[in-house]
Formats: C-alpha cells, sequence, structure tokens
C-alpha cells in the first residue's frame, strides 16, 4: 500500500530539511489541537455570546423550539467524533515519521507550531473526507472522477493486461481517484504536496480496519445556509469501502499485485516528474481538482518540460 515512508524511499529524511520539517510539524499538531479549537471556535463562543444576551431572552432560547443550548451539546458531541478521526490521523502520521506524542530530551518539538491557515487546513481535509471517503459523497466523486476512469478505460481497452499501464495522479489528495485507478489494474503513483492531505491519506489508505469504521460530522460546524438543525447534524460512515478489501478483490487482469500497484509520491510535482530519469516512466496523467490550484496550469498541461509525459495521455 501506499505509505509514506516509502514515498520518500531514496530521498533524504525530510526532517533534516528545516522548512520542510516546519511545514510538517505544523500540519501534525494542526491535527492535536483539532478538538480544542473547535470547541472554542464552534461553541464556546457561542455560549459566552448567549449568556451575554438579557436573561428574558436566553431563557426564551435555551426552551422549545430553539433548544439553543441543547444544539450546542450535541455539536460539542459530533465535534468529539470528528476529533477522534483527527487523533487517529495523528497517530498514524507521527508513526510515519517515527515521533511521538511526548518528543525525547534534546529533539525538535513538532507542538505548538501550527498557525491558524494550518489549524483551518485541518478542519477542510476533515470535512473532505465525507467527499472523498463516504457513500453519501458518491454523486460529487462522480461528477469528478467517473469521466477521468471512463476515458482512461476507453484509452486502454485493448490492452489485456493492465499493470503495465503506468498512470500518475498529480493533486492526489486523499487518495480516492488513485484507489479507484488501482482497482482497474493499472500500476498507479499518487502524488500530492499538501501534508495534511498526505497524513490524511495514508491513514484512510493504509490504517482503517473496515468499511464504516469512523463516524463524521461533515457540516457540524455550520450554523448558516442549512435548512434544519438535523442537517447540521448529519452523520456519515468513512470509510464507505475499506481499501485493502476492495483492492484484494479486484477482478481485473493485471500482471502487479494489488497492493504493488498503488503508490504515494510527497512533493512539488513540477519538481519531481519534471527531470530526465522520469523519461517515459508513464502512459497516462489522471487528474482532478489539481489544474485549477496549480501556480501555473499552463506549465502543468504542457508535455515539452516534462519528460515523464513522452507517452501522455492527459
Amino acid at each position: 500500500m501506499s505509505r509514506l515512508r516509502e514515498a520518500w524511499a531514496g530521498e533524504s529524511s525530510v526532517l533534516a530539511d528545516d522548512e520542510e520539517r516546519k511545514v510538517l510539524f505544523a500540519a501534525l499538531d494542526s491535527f492535536r489541537r483539532y478538538r480544542q479549537v473547535a470547541h472554542f471556535n464552534v461553541t464556546h463562543r457561542r455560549r459566552q455570546a448567549f449568556y451575554a444576551l438579557p436573561s428574558a431572552e436566553w431563557a426564551l432560547l435555551s426552551g422549545p423550539p430553539f433548544n439553543f443550548l441543547g444544539t450546542l451539546d450535541k455539536v460539542d458531541d459530533a465535534i468529539d467524533q470528528n476529533a477522534e478521526i483527527a487523533a487517529q490521523i495523528l497517530e498514524s502520521g507521527l508513526q510515519s515519521f517515527g515521533l511521538g506524542m511526548e518528543p525525547p530530551d534534546g529533539a525538535a518539538d513538532w507542538r505548538g507550531t501550527a498557525t491558524k491557515a494550518d489549524l483551518d487546513k485541518a478542519k477542510t481535509t476533515i470535512r473532505q473526507l465525507y467527499r472523498d471517503w463516504s457513500a453519501e459523497g458518491a454523486s460529487e466523486r462522480d461528477a469528478s472522477y467517473a469521466s477521468v476512469i471512463r476515458d482512461l478505460v476507453e484509452a486502454f481497452a485493448n490492452v489485456v493486461d493492465k499493470g503495465v499501464i503506468r498512470v500518475l495522479v498529480p493533486g492526489a489528495g486523499l487518495g480516492r481517484l488513485v484507489l479507484e485507478l488501482s482497482r482497474q489494474g493499472y500500476d498507479v503513483e499518487g502524488n500530492e504536496i499538501a501534508w495534511h492531505a498526505l497524513f490524511a491519506s495514508n491513514w484512510i489508505l493504509n490504517q482503517t480496519g473496515a468499511a464504516e469504521q469512523y463516524s463524521l460530522y461533515p457540516f457540524a460546524f455550520d450554523f448558516s445556509n442549512v435548512i434544519s438543525r438535523a442537517d447540521q447534524l448529519r452523520v456519515v460512515k468513512i470509510p464507505d469501502v475499506h481499501p485493502p478489501t476492495v483492492l484484494a478483490a479486484s477482478k481485473v487482469a493485471s500482471s502487479k499485485r494489488a497492493f504493488d500497484r498503488m503508490k504515494m509520491t510527497a512533493g512539488d510535482f513540477a519538481e519531481i516528474y519534471g527531470i530526465p530519469k522520469q523519461k517515459n516512466k508513464f502512459d497516462a496523467v489522471a487528474t482532478s481538482f489539481f489544474l485549477d490550484t496549480a501556480p501555473n496550469g499552463i506549465l502543468h498541461q504542457d508535455p515539452s518540460p516534462f519528460p515523464s509525459y513522452s507517452r501522455n495521455l492527459y
């Protein structure tokens, strides 16, 4: 399966690079602080504002049909469920780099390094698990991924051994497109630069034990633009499929073993793949949610600087 240690095989340790270590530590710390920050920003502040109201008004709002305090209690419970996922991602990430919750004496301390932007990314990453890894997110995935998968299947329909087809997935995000293409039998390599996404995808692809193992409340933070509190407190189960199980069950003609045909690299797409040693490495590039976020989308579509695109289907 696609583990972070393997993603950096052959490279100098990411922890030895001061800038990279800083970014990695901040991502880890943002998952550690998810519970505390969510409770403070989402419910604690609202309780403070609530009790600052005149007593007659907060008494009105605390009873039926508003039950505002009861809603905050339910949101706190939802935050705790989401925080369990954040804690699992954190534990998986720490293990990937041989780090502990309590750094030993003299070691760099990853705790307390997250910025507000890092905390926001952790919140967004947890929420995006709804789209990529819940049954309820299937319609959004189909709108984004189905055409990509269909075009690849059509392009290589005459290739009997799908394992000889190497597919690069830049901007792999939470890893769902990488999994789905691997299920088709292709030899797939995902690439992602964001540590929040790398930690979350590594956890869900490699560390979850069963389908629908965790409860996720993707809309718990949303007090606006919801029809009802039931919508705000809607729960979904993740992952909708167990990645190792569905890979092993894939009925495809592939010379690659199920667990050998899915890889992940961590780092900048142009730096990793725009070098001569990548020449003729891939048969296709498949991506979604990437070109619109790239600093230079034209560069990433132009095969001339990228020898890895020599046999490209983009």
